[in-house]
């Protein structure tokens, strides 16, 4: 299975939740509502979960091994660094957009 598309749906400025991603799996299959988390000065990934009645929270999808949550954690972050360089740079770009040139 090859991740083969990653778009950052939401960027978060406040709080250890950076970012929300969706994940698509050989063209065929997509996993929404990722999370992206800086925390104890690392990223990493939380997987869509539900809340249940008793308060805790389960995993709705998650990887079956570490190797593959590691690829898809490294690749989901790598995605993450990458768009947020891209905003940041149109961000900026726009800053000119306003200017006088005289």
């Amino acid at each position: 299975m090859q991740i083969t598309d990653i778009k950052i749906r939401k960027f978060f400025d406040e709080g250890p939740m950076k970012a929300i991603v969706s994940v698509t799996f050989d063209d065929c299959l997509a996993v929404h509502d990722i999370k992206v988390i800086y925390a104890r000065e690392r990223f990493f990934i939380v997987m869509p979960s539900r809340k249940n009645p008793d308060g805790t929270y389960r995993d709705i999808v998650h990887p079956i091994n570490a190797s593959f949550r590691t690829e898809l954690e490294e690749a989901v972050i790598d995605a993450y660094h990458v768009q947020l360089v891209a905003a940041e740079h149109d961000e900026s770009s726009n800053d000119f957009d306003d200017a006088v040139v005289i």
